[in-house]
């Protein structure tokens, strides 16, 4: 199915699964394009919906080496107008730094999504952990963050 045939398609559902397939197969070179075009689409909560599953996809692949960098400040310009994608997008940056223990500070993961403060919280950073075992936004990060400081040390 050609990309521009898919928002001619009524059923929501059936245009959000073809998003991902094309999303899940695109080339480096087109995916600003395609992420562009699916944002386009009349549905913006699906659209949005499939550009954050692309978005975590492909940033929990590529955070770890130099080429998420550049990846990163592309994808931000496919998706101005869109703060929440813009907000995951800075929420990978910083667990990116978090994780790979560069520089970082303390209350930008306080003021994070609880979707962030999860993930450190089951991470490795010692010190991310601490933060978030103390002033974590909820219950439920807190005390995970708790189990994974008491999980390692027992180790």
């Amino acid at each position: 199915m050609n990309v521009r045939d898919i928002q001619q398609n009524p059923d929501g559902h059936v245009r959000f699964a073809a998003y991902l397939d094309k999303l899940g197969h695109v080339a480096d070179p087109d995916e600003v394009d395609l992420v562009s075009h699916v944002l386009t689409d009349p549905d913006q909560t699906m659209a949005r919906s499939a550009v954050l599953r692309h978005l975590d996809r492909r940033a929990a692949g590529l955070y770890p080496g130099p080429a998420y960098e550049k990846w990163a400040q592309t994808m931000t310009q496919a998706t101005i107008g869109h703060p929440f994608l813009a907000q995951r997008l800075r929420e990978w940056s910083l667990f990116r730094a978090i994780t790979l223990k560069l520089p970082w500070q303390p209350e930008n993961l306080l003021a994070s999504s609880n979707w962030l403060q999860l993930k450190t919280a089951a991470g490795t950073n010692t010190e991310a952990i601490e933060t978030l075992a103390e002033a974590g936004r909820t219950k439920r990060i807190r005390n995970a963050a708790r189990t994974g400081l008491n999980h390692r040390s027992e180790s």
